[in-house]
This record gives C-alpha cells, sequence and structure tokens, in this order.
C-alpha cells in the first residue's frame, strides 16, 4: 500500500459483517430446526405412554417438589430415554452443562422457560434457574447469562 494513499476501512469493515452475518444466520437457522424438532421423541415409543400419563400430572406440581421428583422417579426409563436424545438437556453429555454448546444452552434455557409456563402454579424461572444451578452445578457466570436472557425474552 502507497504510504501517501489513506486506508480506507470500508471493504474489510464490509466483509467482516458479511462473515458475521453468514454465521449468525447458520446458528439462526439451526435454532429454527431445533425448534421445529424440539422433544420429538416425546412423541414416540418409548416415552409418548409415559408422558401421556404424566404431563398432566407434573403439570400439577411445582417443578422441584418432592412430589415432581417423585414422578419424575416413577418414569425414570422414559425420561432417561428422552435425556439421551435430546442434546438440549445437560444429561446428554457426559460432562453435562460443560458438554453443551452455546445453541444447546439457548435451547434448553428455551425449554425451561416453556415449562415453567405451563405449571398450574405459572412456575417461576428464576427459581427453576436456582434449582438447576445446583442440580447440574451450574457457575454464577452462567447463571446471571441466563438470567439476563429471561430478562431479554421476556422484553421480545
Amino acid at each position: 500500500m502507497d504510504d501517501s494513499e489513506p486506508y480506507d476501512s470500508m471493504t474489510d469493515t464490509l466483509e467482516h459483517r458479511r462473515v458475521v452475518a453468514a454465521f449468525l444466520n447458520k446458528i439462526a437457522l439451526d435454532l429454527v430446526e431445533r425448534g421445529q424438532k424440539h422433544d420429538g421423541s416425546k412423541l414416540e415409543e418409548p416415552e409418548k405412554s409415559s408422558f401421556d400419563i404424566y404431563t398432566p400430572k407434573l403439570k400439577e406440581t411445582t417443578y422441584g417438589s418432592d412430589e415432581y421428583r417423585g414422578f419424575l422417579r416413577e418414569m425414570k426409563s422414559s425420561v432417561q430415554h428422552h435425556y439421551q436424545h435430546n442434546r438440549h438437556h445437560p444429561e446428554y453429555f457426559g460432562d453435562g452443562i460443560n458438554g453443551m454448546s452455546l445453541v444447546d444452552l439457548i435451547e434448553m434455557l428455551c425449554d425451561w422457560v416453556a415449562a415453567t409456563k405451563r405449571m398450574k402454579d405459572g412456575g417461576d424461572i428464576g427459581k427453576s434457574i436456582q434449582i438447576n444451578k445446583e442440580r447440574f452445578g451450574i457457575c454464577l457466570q452462567l447463571v446471571n447469562i441466563l438470567e439476563n436472557t429471561v430478562r431479554d425474552m421476556e422484553g421480545l
């Protein structure tokens, strides 16, 4: 480059924007596909018959309560199958949350928010995040990110 001509960053910036947009579009398409396929395993055996019985019961409980955990124990084989076939659950990974990608975490959080909304008592996503912090050993930084994301989601 000739020192007499000033550098114009426009070309580099436009290329950078194009590359960032391509990555964001790839992630957005992945999220759309996940939304369309979310919990598909619940629509087939060995999960469907168990969820037919227990979903109405779970709706009448409070997340994390003894009654809620008791129902999950009763449907253990179906729940384990579900976790093994759905990567938005930390149990899918040998190292739990640490094995998840950011896209997995987004789907997981959307799942948690949606699950609280179908609870009889209206649920409490803040309380659910705290319960799952202990359950999955989620670090404070990620808890803060999840809580910040919920606040942003509520504004949508």
